[in-house]
């Protein structure tokens, strides 16, 4: 159940550390979702395509979509005319895929590459040796409807809050690697996405700028038939 005291309480709390605040919205009827941005909020998550494209033609044409979920390539069509920021770019083959259906639609799609840093094996997202030879070989030109603005990652899930704080610092390090080494001409790559609901506390300690908050905020996600 939506609870905006809580949610006025995050985003103030975000609002101070210089960041966003995501509102994972996924499995929430559009009533619920309706409500939050009636109490101002602007930017929502989701991780499923399908429902993402039905509760975008429902709700305020404004709003910014984030996809914030593991995305298959043949289903980048149906969200490219609308979606705001892709965080969960977790390979470049995927980035391509963005890259011909942004082109097709004559529009630049914001993304972030998704870096893995979980011990967890279903965790996704890309190796960073991968990501800097990649870059530094291929660049991004060849993707010239793309834009990327950062970096995204998901910590292990665990009660191990020193090892959550290393995995963000992880993350951090190498996002200020790339920023101050490949994109240090580009003013635009200033995006670190990491923090959910259990540990944004300790995002924002480590300089997240995009959390991606859904039970704080909703209550427990329903079950998907």
């Amino acid at each position: 159940m939506l609870d905006l005291n809580a949610y006025e309480q995050l985003s103030r709390h975000c609002s101070e550390a210089g960041a966003r605040l995501v509102a994972v919205s996924k499995t929430k009827p559009v009533e619920e979702i309706q409500a939050l941005y009636d109490a101002g909020q602007r930017v929502f998550g989701e991780n499923r395509v399908q429902e993402l494209a039905e509760k975008a033609v429902l709700l305020p044409k404004d709003i910014e979509w984030h996809t914030i979920g593991h995305l298959q390539s043949n289903k980048v069509k149906y969200i490219a005319e609308f979606v705001s920021l892709i965080h969960s770019v977790d390979s470049f083959k995927l980035l391509y895929e963005i890259d011909k259906q942004a082109a097709k639609r004559d529009r630049t799609i914001n993304c972030l590459l998704q870096l893995r840093i979980a011990t967890e094996e279903s965790k996704h997202g890309m190796d960073f040796d991968d990501i800097l030879t990649t870059l530094n070989e291929d660049g991004l030109e060849k993707y010239p409807n793309i834009r990327v603005l950062g970096l995204m990652g998901m910590a292990t899930f665990t009660d191990d809050r020193k090892q959550i704080s290393r995995e963000f610092k992880i993350l951090r390090s190498r996002f200020d690697q790339l920023q101050k080494g490949y994109f240090k001409a580009d003013e635009t790559f200033g995006e670190l996405s990491m923090g959910m609901s259990a540990d944004y506390q300790l995002a924002l300690e480590e300089g997240s700028t995009l959390i991606r908050v859904g039970s704080l905020i909703f209550g427990s996600r329903q079950a998907i038939n």
